[in-house]
């Protein structure tokens, strides 16, 4: 039995158009050497102390047409730094981040929120210590462009998140030192190769 060409024709349309969502958004790899997160807290109404995380990685999708995509953050519990050495063991404890059962803190992305061209919110899930809550990212900077030293096109984004240090489990020392702990974020991302011409 012959297969009419125009049968043929249509079949490979519809497959093509079905695969264009597939492959409209690009990937990127978080820059390990231009990401970090930090964190700062209430220290008994006295200042407001800030840490860092050294390692994070992680991946992006974006479809800046359709404006979706997904955000995956992951945070090396381990490499927390404040500046001092007995403060940092403290917190890589099982008081707090229990570094060795749980070596890392996730975000993953359900939302984004786009106002034009402007990534401004990012939705999602937070981890830390294997307790999973809901947690907002407020994008305060985004910015696209291709990187000549890189040879790549490139993301980044800073942002922040308002979280409860007892909701996962680290609510050692409260109210003294505030439930309420600031976490920012701070991404660049470079695309992965797609053949194109960015």
């Amino acid at each position: 039995m012959r297969t009419s060409p125009s049968i043929v024709c249509l079949v490979s349309t519809v497959l093509l158009v079905s695969a264009l969502p597939c492959l409209a958004a690009d990937r990127f790899n978080i820059d390990p050497g231009h990401s970090f997160a930090m964190f700062e807290y209430d220290h008994w109404g006295l200042s407001f102390q800030r840490g860092r995380f050294d390692n994070t990685s992680g991946s992006i999708e974006l479809d800046m047409e359709a404006k979706t995509g997904s955000i995956n953050i992951e945070i090396e519990a381990a490499s927390i730094s404040t500046g001092v050495g007995v403060f940092d063991k403290l917190l890589r404890s099982g008081d707090f981040f229990d570094a060795v059962n749980h070596p890392k803190t996730i975000f993953k992305s359900s939302r984004l929120v786009f106002d034009a061209e402007r990534l401004t919110r990012i939705e999602g899930n937070l981890t830390i210590k294997g307790i999973t809550r809901p947690a907002t990212l407020e994008i305060t900077h985004f910015n696209c462009r291709h990187m000549f030293i890189y040879g790549k096109y490139a993301c980044g984004a800073n942002g922040f998140a308002k979280i409860l240090r007892s909701d996962f489990d680290m609510g050692r020392y409260a109210p003294f030192v505030s439930d309420t702990v600031t976490l920012f974020v701070i991404v660049e991302a470079l695309k992965e190769p797609s053949g194109a011409i960015d």
